[in-house]
């Protein structure tokens, strides 16, 4: 009996362990968070997370195609979201954790649309009409 719950405590350590590593955010910085205007190129609205392409002009007006990570289309969804909440062609402004390593793109804070609708992570969180 003893060695079935040292096994079983061996199998939930180690599960906890590559739970905690998958939502290591080392690749964000934290400390910083930007604001990029651009034009929605995809939404994948998949698991384990949604990630959005936005097209940003960059300085010299060439197009720059971001990376956002979001949360999981499951969390979204239960704050308002929906697959259709952004589309191809909407243009946005979006607070985002950049990227470490410079490249562009980061995680996904939070956007506001052309009604002026915010909408974060955590759902919709005010909008200009009301």
């Amino acid at each position: 009996m003893k060695k079935y719950f040292a096994v079983l405590a061996s199998v939930l350590c180690l599960a906890g362990g590559s739970a905690a590593a998958h939502h290591s955010f080392s690749v964000f910085n934290m400390q910083t968070e930007i604001n990029v205007t651009g034009t929605v190129k995809e939404v994948q609205w998949t698991n384990p997370h949604i990630w959005v392409w936005v097209d940003v002009s960059d300085a010299e007006g060439n197009v720059v195609t971001w990376g956002l990570e979001g949360m999981s289309p499951n969390y979204l969804a239960r704050r308002g979201w929906e697959r259709t909440t952004l589309k191809a062609g909407d243009e946005i402004t979006v607070s985002l954790r950049p990227l470490n390593s410079g490249e562009p793109g980061g995680m996904f804070v939070q956007t506001t649309t052309p009604d002026g609708t915010v909408l974060g992570m955590g759902g919709a969180q005010r909008n200009s009409a009301d």
